[in-house]
């Protein structure tokens, strides 16, 4: 489109999405149960409106196209054009089937999702649980956290805490944070989350965590070499394990066919600790980058990683 009627349109889906987030405010309730609704019909009929979804936003849309394919081809300059394109592609693609998955998490029976997640190894986490002692998990934007979240709850039948940034549109916050409670998780605001460790860090629990989201500018950070690029890491994860004294496990999850995914769980640390550091975070860099290039495809490609540049004196 000529760059007007790109203007126009944008404008116009900037006052859609402001009214919807309006009309949210009071009737918020009323689109949690729509949601709800949503996430009573098959998986397979959820599919088919992702699948058009994916048509809109990838090749009508081309929201963050143009990003997407960048980071992929910075993140592997060795791959050819088409390789990247189709990298990029299958990535948004895949992002659009966990919309749909992420709706049947409202009301997916235990079971099931049993049968659609395992996780490998869980095994490693028995001594340190029977210790009656913390544990922290890292994952990574990779294929389904999601309902990697609610199948550990199953599995483990402990407390799984879990850190996340309430969302912008109240109505999708409520149902993301119903839908991670399911199960016996325990969904925490990044904001709330230090002090509510500090309050059950003497308890067999899980701290879980999404660890490669990118810190503001202003924030204490961690910076390595990842995905061939200068990057910036929280480093909350490695204080909260060393304040805790607890082991710390990579989980990466892969696509077996869609809709089924299998976890396994990689040792990163374990106490005693040695005073302050970063090696937890650059561990944890190392083994997300490994996965991600074992199984591009299923990365948020999208998402803003490389939002700023490294310092010179960082």
């Amino acid at each position: 489109l000529p760059g007007n009627c790109k203007s126009l349109n944008l404008l116009a889906v900037f006052n859609v999405c402001k009214c919807l987030r309006g009309f949210t405010r009071h009737d918020r309730k009323y689109h949690v149960i729509f949601f709800k609704l949503l996430s009573r019909l098959p998986l397979r009929v959820l599919y088919a409106l992702t699948d058009i979804l994916y048509l809109v936003i990838y090749h009508i849309w081309r929201f963050r196209r143009d990003l997407s394919v960048g980071n992929v081809r910075n993140s592997f300059p060795d791959k050819a054009t088409v390789e990247v394109e189709a990298i990029a592609a299958q990535s948004y693609r895949n992002a659009c089937s966990l919309i749909a998955e992420v709706l049947k998490g409202a009301s997916i029976e235990a079971d099931e999702l049993r049968r659609r997640v395992c996780i490998d190894n869980l095994e490693l986490l028995a001594p340190w649980i029977k210790a009656e002692q913390p544990v922290v998990l890292l994952a990574s934007h990779h294929c389904n956290w999601e309902w990697l979240l609610l199948a550990s709850c199953i599995e483990l039948g402990i407390s799984v805490d879990a850190v996340y940034k309430p969302l912008r549109v109240a109505a999708v916050d409520r149902f993301m944070f119903e839908t991670r409670s399911r199960f016996g998780g325990n969904p925490i605001a990044v904001k709330n989350f230090l002090v509510e460790v500090m309050k059950r860090r003497t308890s067999a629990r899980i701290f879980a965590l999404v660890a490669d989201q990118t810190p503001p500018r202003d924030e204490e950070k961690h910076w390595t070499r990842f995905m061939n690029q200068d990057t910036a890491f929280f480093v909350g994860a490695d204080k909260i394990a060393r304040m805790l004294k607890a082991p710390v496990f990579f989980v990466g999850i892969s696509r077996t066919r869609r809709g089924y995914y299998e976890a396994t769980l990689k040792p990163l640390a374990a106490p005693p600790y040695s005073g302050e550091g970063t090696e937890i975070i650059e561990r944890y860099a190392r083994a997300a980058e490994a996965h991600i290039a074992r199984y591009p495809a299923d990365w948020l490609w999208m998402y803003r990683k490389w939002k700023y540049r490294k310092p010179l004196y960082a």
